[in-house]
């Protein structure tokens, strides 16, 4: 990597030395100074002894020649050089000798504004300071961080405190006895892996993302980087797991969470998880359809940030979406300017990150909810994807309507019997 601005330091040193080596070498009566005709003497036997005296002088000759330099810069220069000064002293710009400021060197590269050349790759290598990868990383150590841990934090206290008012969700009367099957192998299968999936991911996404602030502190920096080196493959492998099983998720499903005329009477009592009305659902009620919804949709958006992740060259995200949103004129009803469409590779992969991060802490979330209520919220909720047998009491208080198929269908398919002869 070449970049075509050069530095001289002691330019002006240099010049002078080497203006009166060249005369000296001709005649060394011609040098500048007395300084410079000791330096050209020097290496001459006959003209400097090897005496300690004479060794003395001619160090006291050459710190004579090298000290104007530096107080000439002080001092002001001639106007083919440039001066040096003291940040710490003047507040001025330092100023290289021979060449530009120092912070005009830095400026260069910071705003794009220098000659990069570089011998492979393509135009993101030519990128040495990525100016918006400091509001990024402000933002990530910052807000982001802030968000997640108390968006998670709240949800599991929220759920706590909903523990302890309203207790667990119990099934109203005694249990039948009778089992009807709620969900087939099929339907578990899909299930199971799009959580554990989803479990690995949550838990590797948070260690990458605090194991920096938290891990590395308690546990040193060589077990922390292990650890996230760990995380990061098992990350960016079981994503592929979680998209699979995503979609065999919403094929299985999508018919029976669509909206449905019930979902209102359901809203309007609150699904039964305030009192004790337990409104009539089909398959799946109304809570249950925000919660499919919301692991599609989230878990969509989130599975295309992440692709644009690991392939940010291949699948740019967010100049071709601003591009669309400039174009249907979303940044005119919001008040606001255009959205950028040139983007650096540097700043998709910013942005992706941060809306990949943003929509999984509040999937993470959502997803907190749904464990309670399918575990210790509600009696009898983890059998129906545990063995995928419930009640008939249970289904009948809080899927009465898909009890009520259920049995029909049931009958429908039996045999009829056979009226014996006369």
């Amino acid at each position: 990597m070449i970049f075509n601005q050069r530095i001289n330091h002691a330019e002006p040193v240099r010049g002078v030395m080497r203006q009166n080596e060249r005369a000296a070498e001709f005649d060394p009566s011609l040098a500048t100074n007395a300084a410079a005709r000791c330096v050209v003497s020097a290496g001459k036997d006959q003209e400097i002894g090897a005496s300690p005296a004479r060794a003395a002088l001619f160090l006291v000759l050459l710190f004579a020649l090298l000290l104007p330099a530096p107080l000439a810069a002080a001092e002001g220069a001639a106007p083919g050089h440039a001066t040096t000064e003291s940040a710490g002293d003047t507040g001025e710009p330092i100023v290289m000798a021979g060449g530009p400021t120092l912070p005009d060197i830095w400026r260069g590269p910071r705003f794009d504004t220098s000659d990069v050349t570089v011998s492979t790759g393509g135009d993101a290598d030519k990128v040495l300071v990525q100016e918006g990868g400091m509001r990024w990383q402000a933002f990530r150590a910052g807000p982001l961080s802030s968000f997640g841990a108390w968006l998670l934090l709240g949800t599991i206290a929220a759920l706590t405190l909903f523990y302890l008012l309203r207790g667990r969700i119990m099934v109203a009367g005694a249990l039948t006895g009778r089992m009807v099957t709620r969900f087939r192998s099929v339907e578990r299968l899909a299930h199971w892996l799009l959580a554990g999936s989803f479990i690995l991911l949550a838990v590797t996404g948070l260690l990458l993302k605090y194991g920096r602030s938290y891990i590395a502190p308690l546990f040193g920096n060589e077990f922390n980087a292990t650890l996230l080196l760990a995380s990061k493959l098992f990350h960016n492998n079981v994503a592929w797991l979680f998209m699979l099983s995503l979609s065999m998720i919403f094929f299985i499903w999508v018919r029976h969470n669509l909206p449905h005329r019930t979902d209102l009477t359901w809203f309007a009592q609150a699904g039964g998880l305030l009192g004790k009305r337990h409104p009539p659902a089909r398959k799946f009620n109304a809570g249950q359809k925000l919660i499919f919804w919301s692991v599609i949709l989230l878990g969509g958006l989130i599975s295309l940030s992440g692709l644009s992740l690991l392939f940010p060259f291949e699948l740019p995200l967010f100049s071709k979406t601003f591009a669309a949103l400039n174009g249907v004129g979303i940044p005119g009803l919001l008040g606001i300017d255009e959205f950028p469409v040139t983007l650096a590779p540097q700043e998709e992969m910013a942005l992706a990150q941060a809306w990949h991060v943003i929509l999984s802490f509040v999937l993470m979330a959502i997803i907190l909810a749904h464990i309670y209520l399918g575990s210790v919220g509600m009696q009898g909720a983890y059998a129906a994807m545990g063995s995928g047998k419930v009640d008939e009491a249970w289904a009948h208080q809080h899927h009465s309507l898909w009890l009520d198929e259920l049995k029909a269908k049931q009958d429908k398919d039996a045999p009829k019997q056979t009226k014996p002869a006369e």
